[in-house]
């Protein structure tokens, strides 16, 4: 990554500049969710204008070294006029809608450029590229031979879908990572920087670190629970993976197994509800559903995920002997929990708001305000010595929350305000301050990958619907295809995993949802799971070779070369490619069946799957597996995704037989062994 390395430090060693912006980006975000003071419209063009001023400040346009500032500036303020612009002349565009000005053609090829030339800098060249590719379909499409030719447009309607109205670089992208995205964000970054990561880490530590394989197990277990605060899977990676891969290696496993291990969990942490790396929130503006029900399709297929990455490393510890940490070099997990039990008010509130049919930006904004007042709150109360006034304070504390749904958010506001006044003159309350200060920069600054893909891949969305080269797209998968589901699934998934090389996971589920999903529904694949099978394969794409970027992140942690970290992480990830076509084929997995029994059937058997790919895999259970026990587990396991008429007869029946053969053959083993 080209990322100006100032800005992966702490921000008290960011220039004063940058933080300044990102503390008003932050501020910006939050008062525009709380009062809507601006259009929707003009909401997304300062998300966007913010944007490009972080980026051009803190990435060079090669190198790691800090930008030039006064080209930077230059570039970035540019990129921030883009916004005022759409602000100030808002009135007179929605009048001229289509027609543009000599002014306007000159912002928009600005702002074309602007977000492109971001885009680069943060994320490489893969996906300007790709954005690229589609803009010139855009401009050239109509002399490309057969069904892929257009009827043409003018290079002023293309400046016109992309750079105005809500089509383009402002389009539902856009606006779910100006409003939902950013304050979840916000809320996962006040929470690391109040200890949730510390929290997290020492109550896996306390619950598996002793076991067999502790450290492996509590890589998997944090990161399944960082995923419900962060949802970035190569952010887990460099955070938790600090502490995790070094101390797997000390205990025995291969670096390239523990590199994988990491990689594979921290990924997963995006199909982790509630946040879900943020692409939950884009899927329920996309297909028009409320989040909540996203989130509860999701929650068994990321059970089975991290199921299967603890029966893996479960089986390779079994399989080298390793054992864990003495039990009392481990810390204590209810010590741990009461240490820090506050922290996990603002997400138990968070869950509960956003499953009881609140809206994200309702749900956000409350856990964002209470996550503050919680953070504010005890570092009061630490330091007052009396009981009484402590437990008078947390009620107090209990009222407010509870009020929240009655309370203006004027209201809340001012507590917030008392709450940061009270601490500037407690001793080491301003250091709670300063850890707030620094949680709204480093908002700011998680928000630039996310936002600026969101931006670019306007682009796509731009041009499909100008054009509608989705329909001829899904056309030839179905031609491919010939109607047959399987093979238009394979190719699919091939798709997703193709363009997930070196594209994050949200880019890569706007571009195969436009393109890819509306085949799959042609061929009668039911919305929400078509958009779920091409999220997951777009997930899976940052641990498959040749890129794997999670992979690679993890590489100089593991000290290990990323291709075969990466070729473990397949298979570890064995759910990851499983799961999609078991929802495909009967969507109860998701709880969309017609009753609970049929869904308790397809998690016994994906369960029974998944564990039988992972011996086949690992190659121990009970002790050594010959060759072919191995090839029975995989054949049994095959068997039951098949989806044929016996085939799920054949793999249980299969599946058992090979688990009584192979118990029967090491128990025997054994007493010939003595």
């Amino acid at each position: 990554m080209s990322e100006f390395k100032g800005l992966s430090e702490t921000p008290d060693t960011w220039p004063k500049s940058l933080f300044h912006v990102a503390l008003l980006f932050s501020t910006y975000q939050i008062i525009t969710a709380a009062f809507h003071p601006v259009s929707t419209q003009v909401l997304r063009a300062g998300h966007v204008g913010f944007l490009l001023l972080m980026v051009f400040l803190s990435y060079p346009a090669r190198g790691s070294q800090r930008p030039w500032q006064p080209l930077a500036w230059v570039l970035g303020l540019a990129g921030m006029a883009t916004a005022i612009y759409q602000w100030y002349f808002e009135g007179d565009l929605i009048q001229r809608s289509g027609d543009l000005t000599q002014a306007d053609m000159v912002v928009g090829v600005v702002l074309t450029v602007l977000v492109f030339e971001a885009a680069r800098r943060v994320m490489g060249p893969a996906l300007p590229i790709i954005c690229g590719l589609f803009l010139a379909y855009g401009l050239f499409g109509q002399y490309l031979p057969g069904d892929l030719r257009h009827r043409g447009y003018g290079f002023d309607q293309v400046i016109n879908q992309l750079a105005f109205g809500t089509e383009g670089f402002y389009g539902t992208p856009t606006y779910v990572s100006a409003t939902y995205i950013y304050l979840f964000i916000l809320f996962g970054a006040f929470l690391e920087q109040a200890g949730m990561i510390r929290l997290f880490t020492d109550f896996a530590m306390g619950l598996f670190g002793h076991r067999m394989g502790g450290p492996a197990k509590v890589s998997v277990v944090s990161s399944a629970l960082m995923g419900t605060i962060t949802g970035s899977g190569v952010a887990n990676v460099v955070t938790t993976g600090q502490f995790t891969i070094p101390l797997m290696k000390r205990f025995g496993y291969r670096p390239a197994f523990a590199g994988a291990v990491e990689a594979t969990a921290s990924m997963g942490s995006q199909i982790m509800p509630p946040v879900m790396g943020a692409v939950a929130f884009i899927m329920a503006e996309t297909i028009n559903m409320p989040y909540a029900e996203i989130a509860k399709s999701a929650l068994i297929p990321a059970m089975l995920y991290f199921g299967t990455v603890f029966w893996m490393v479960h089986l390779e510890a079994k399989r080298a002997d390793l054992r864990g940490l003495p039990k009392e070099e481990c810390p204590s997990a209810w010590g741990a929990v009461k240490q820090r039990w506050y922290l996990l008010i603002p997400l138990l509130v968070l869950v509960y708001l956003l499953f009881s049919g609140r809206t994200p930006l309702f749900a956000g904004s409350v856990g964002l305000a209470l996550t503050a007042i919680v953070i504010l709150g005890s570092a009061l109360i630490l330091r007052v010595s009396a009981t009484g006034l402590r437990i008078a304070f947390w009620i107090a504390l209990g009222l407010i929350c509870a009020a929240f749904f009655r309370l203006g958010i004027g209201v809340i506001f001012g507590v917030i305000a008392a709450l940061a006044v009270g601490c500037w003159f407690v001793k080491g309350g301003r250091e709670t301050l300063r850890i707030c200060l620094y949680a709204l920069a480093e908002g700011a600054r998680h928000a630039i990958p996310v936002g600026i893909a969101c931006a670019l891949v306007g682009v796509i969305i731009g041009i499909v619907s100008l054009t509608g080269v989705a329909t001829t797209f899904a056309g030839y998968i179905l031609a491919i295809g010939q109607n047959n589901l399987f093979l238009s699934l394979v190719l699919t998934m091939i798709t997703c995993l193709i363009l997930g090389m070196g594209i994050p996971t949200i880019p890569n589920y706007i571009i195969t949802s436009s393109i890819a999903a509306p085949a799959l529904l042609d061929l009668g694949v039911p919305l929400l799971v078509s958009h779920l099978f091409v999220f997951y394969f777009g997930l899976m794409a940052d641990l498959t070779p040749p890129v794997a970027l999670a992979c690679f992140a993890a590489a100089p942690i593991a000290r290990e070369n990323g291709f075969r970290i990466s070729l473990w992480a397949v298979r570890i990830a064995a759910a990851g490619f499983v799961v999609p076509y078991m929802i495909v084929y009967d969507p109860a997995l998701i709880l969309q069946g017609d009753s609970w029994l049929g869904s308790i059937y397809m998690v016994a058997k994906a369960a029974f799957a998944v564990g039988l790919w992972g011996v086949a895999v690992i190659g121990y259970l009970n002790g050594a597996l010959a060759w072919w026990e191995r090839l029975l587990a995989f054949t049994a396991g095959f068997l039951l995704i098949l989806a044929l008429p016996i085939s799920d007869e054949a793999g249980f029946v299969l599946g058992l037989l090979l688990l009584g053969l192979h118990l029967w053959r090491t128990r025997n083993a054994a007493p010939s062994a003595a």
